[in-house]
């Protein structure tokens, strides 16, 4: 044992407890960071002397050499990662969903005094007077004004469900695709960064940190399973080290697909393959609206030929919701989705509610005898009639004395068909509804209503389990800088110490060098 042998120990002990008061310190720098995880410095003892061998002193037991840092690791739960990340792609699924459905809510407008019931109900109104003061030209001139006001409620409904339908449209091409597709590109960035250092026996703790930070954010975009695997088969490389991420794409449930679909295949070792991204890509259909394909590299996981077992939509995350809220094209050719079924069933409405006022005023007979015209007609640009193209015929907006209010056998200038077009809103027998006008579209502003409630109630529910969750995962990794108050103090006593213990075998070497063998002088 060297004499130096106490000094030796005391400045291990020194530069251990410099090493714990600067990690306390990163941490403390970094307690408002985001996702920034503590880190903790952990002490080892040294080989004690004598170390066992063939020529090892022949002394009872070991003497101890001090202490040193065998690692700064981060203190982090996977397994409240992963569950965080499943509670983030829910509650965004229904976020993202409640947000679709309250633009709808906001611009359907019911019930209100502008909205589309409202008009009709006016337009009703126009008529019952209309009845009861056939020969009145104001009464006429109400009439058609009113039926019009009802046919460009209806297209500012359809124009602007479609302007909505776009923007989602754009958020998915270049919001939501751009970004999944630029996370994996950081995300592969941090793991060849992460391969470079772990093999020479290194934690990079930032850079989990890093990493951990972009998976969270595209957790939020598409529902996903993340593993890990060793970096290479160096014997240097720690086993509390992270690895390398692959991610794939789950269901609902967090299943992994048949067969799985990578977004990220980490560097095999064994095999010396290399890190494999596989882009999110989307397709839409002809009319540049409806999804109608996606694909993660060169596997498809939606088309219009999709296998519900192998389809993006049995997952959930932000990416689902707007493709559901948008719309795609189903096996079978269909427009599915919240905004292209909202603008089908306005679309039979207006259509069926128009051939069948149609009808009745055509079997009438206006102020001039002849027999009635289209009330309802399409614009030029349109093949037929939709909540789109309808419109009142110009010829009764200019002559509105072309509105058939009167019957046959009772002359021109009574009000009884009049009265019979106030009949059709309440008309029950329209095939094409199955109901009535008023009741279908009481119904389909109620379904409206009970969807957004409970998309609502899902992002709240999802919302509380999501904080839950990483408030368990806070406090664990958080910074507490009360924790890390008293680390400090715990540390700097221990530093002082050390210096103390390094001073008193200072005195003791100087105590044998310049005080001793002065026997006989």
């Amino acid at each position: 044992m060297s004499t130096f042998h106490g000094l030796e120990m005391a400045k291990r002990a020194l530069f251990a407890q410099q090493g714990a008061l600067y990690t306390t310190g990163h941490n403390i720098s970094n307690v408002n960071t985001s996702g920034y995880s503590r880190q903790r410095a952990e002490f080892v003892t040294t080989k004690p002397y004598p170390v066992p061998s063939r020529v090892q002193p022949h002394i009872a037991g070991q003497l101890g050499t001090g202490v040193k840092i065998g690692t700064v690791e981060r203190v982090r739960d996977q397994f409240l990662d992963a569950q965080y990340r499943a509670e983030t792609s829910k509650y965004s699924y229904w976020n993202t969903m409640s947000e679709a459905l309250s633009r709808m809510e906001e611009l359907i407008n019911e019930p209100s005094e502008n909205g589309l019931s409202r008009t009709m109900d006016q337009f009703w109104q126009s008529l019952q007077e209309l009845a009861t003061n056939p020969d009145n030209d104001g009464a006429r001139a109400v009439v058609a004004e009113r039926g019009l006001a009802v046919a460009e409620t209806f297209n500012y409904l359809s124009k602007s469900l479609q302007a909505i339908q776009g923007d989602l449209k754009d958020q998915i091409e270049k919001g939501t695709v751009e970004k999944v597709n630029s996370l994996l590109d950081q995300i592969a960035d941090v793991n060849d960064q992460i391969q470079k250092l772990e093999p020479h026996g290194y934690l990079p703790n930032d850079l989990y940190d890093d990493r951990d930070r972009l998976i969270d954010e595209l957790s939020e975009i598409i529902n996903i399973k993340v593993t890990y695997s060793k970096s290479s088969n160096s014997p240097n490389e720690l086993e509390i080290a992270d690895g390398l991420a692959s991610i794939e794409i789950v269901d609902e449930s967090g299943k992994s697909f048949d067969p799985p679909v990578k977004l990220i295949e980490a560097y095999d070792p064994d095999n010396q393959t290399d890190q494999e991204v596989n882009k999110l890509e989307i397709d839409f259909d002809d009319t540049g609206t409806l999804v109608s394909e996606v694909r993660v590299g060169s596997t498809t996981v939606f088309d219009d030929e999709h296998n519900d077992d192998m389809s993006i939509l049995g997952s959930i995350g932000s990416f689902t919701a707007l493709i559901e809220a948008n719309g795609y094209v189903d096996e079978d050719g269909n427009a599915v989705g919240v905004y292209p079924e909202m603008l089908a069933e306005l679309d039979k409405l207006a259509k069926e509610f128009a051939e069948a006022f149609n009808a009745v005023h055509s079997s009438g007979f206006d102020m001039n005898g002849d027999e009635g015209k289209e009330f309802f007609v399409r614009k030029d640009e349109f093949d037929g009639i939709t909540a789109e193209s309808i419109t009142v015929a110009s010829e009764i907006l200019d002559d509105p004395n072309l509105i058939a209010a009167a019957v046959a056998d009772k002359g021109s200038r009574n009000g009884e068909n009049a009265l019979e077009l106030t009949k059709v809103f309440d008309n029950e027998n329209i095939d094409g509804l199955g109901t009535s006008p008023r009741k279908f579209l009481t119904a389909l502003v109620g379904q409206l209503g009970v969807d957004a409630q409970r998309a609502n109630r899902m992002t709240g529910n999802t919302g509380i389990l999501r904080d839950q969750v990483d408030h368990s995962r806070r406090s664990v990794s958080a910074v507490s800088l009360d924790e890390e108050i008293s680390n400090l103090i715990k540390f700097q006593h221990a530093y002082n110490a050390a210096a103390r213990n390094m001073t008193a075998v200072d005195e003791l070497i100087d105590r044998v060098i310049n005080q001793m063998g002065l026997v006989g002088r």
